[in-house]
């Protein structure tokens, strides 16, 4: 790995002035960029999804807790597996307390295709604390397009169709046999008892809200090839 040019106290504070503008000018683009996420128009969530949890039984509507707005981490974890996937138990492992979201009327949860009994040992073994659920027997995972299977809804993911991914270079997108389950977040909003859908991000759309991606990323090693 190349570590950064030796200079001195004087060069090192040109070139940090330097990127100083450059950080304050995507500064500028990220906050431009979370205003036109916040005006992004909503769809109405017609379908009554039943999850498993920790009381049994639950709807959508349970998940928010009360809250007005409701983030959902789409962890893989298909029903097949013992274990949840690396990655996403990497990024979950930043999430401490929720007091913050939940002091701004919302809520979240992760929610995963896997039992709820191998969620909750799962969870047990890490010491994790934030609420996870089962979609299991739902199409929730299916319509958000976290779980691909042709047999059910079309292949979609981080929108791009199956045809536009087996046109990238890096040859497509689909691997293995279906159905088989990719990570995301979506955000929910509770207009009394109506719950509309407002986001969902994928891929690399995830790890900007990571603490540990968002720290290593101002060092001088980076990710170091993760």
């Amino acid at each position: 790995m190349e570590l950064p040019e030796i200079v001195s106290r004087e060069e090192w504070l040109v070139a940090r002035k330097r990127l100083l503008a450059d950080e304050k000018e995507f500064t500028k683009r990220r906050d431009e960029l979370n205003a036109k996420r916040r005006q992004l128009p909503m769809v109405e969530v017609a379908e009554d999804y039943v999850f498993e949890g920790p009381a049994g039984e639950v709807h959508l509507l349970d998940l928010f807790d009360g809250r007005q707005q409701l983030v959902v981490y789409h962890f893989m974890f298909p029903p097949d597996w013992n274990a949840g996937c690396p990655n996403c138990s990497w990024f979950v492992e930043d999430i401490g307390a929720l007091k913050g979201l939940y002091e701004l009327n919302t809520s979240f949860v992760a929610v995963s295709r896997a039992p709820y009994e191998k969620l909750a040992a799962f969870k047990e073994e890490k010491g994790w604390t934030f609420p996870w659920y089962s979609s299991a027997g739902s199409r929730f995972n299916y319509d958000y397009h976290v779980t691909l299977d042709e047999s059910v809804v079309p292949l979609s993911y981080n929108y791009r169709s199956k045809a536009e991914w087996d046109a990238l270079p890096s040859g497509g997108l689909v691997q293995g046999e279906q159905p088989f389950d990719l990570h995301g977040m979506s955000c929910f909003l509770r207009v009394d008892d109506d719950v509309h859908h407002t986001y969902s991000t994928y891929g690399r759309g995830c790890d900007s809200m990571g603490f540990t991606t968002n720290v290593i990323d101002l060092t001088a090693l980076g990710r170091q090839g993760t």
